[in-house]
């Protein structure tokens, strides 16, 4: 196993070593390498819950 951290490029929608493109074109450091490639989903949930907050938050509604 190819030690981390790792990182997704979202410039090539790749996973990469620390030595890849510049830091503002890439999420991480994940541990792994499966955590770095499924990064765009994990954005995607995370994005989906807090705009669910916030419809909430619109709605007046409170947790």
């Amino acid at each position: 196993m190819t030690q981390g951290p790792w990182f997704f490029c979202l410039k090539h929608q790749t996973v990469e070593g620390p030595d890849g493109c510049a830091e503002r074109h890439r999420l991480g450091p994940f541990a792994t390498q499966e955590e770095a490639a499924a990064a765009l989903q994990k954005v995607a949930e995370r994005n989906e819950q807090a705009d669910a907050e916030d419809r909430a938050w619109d709605r007046g509604e409170t947790p």
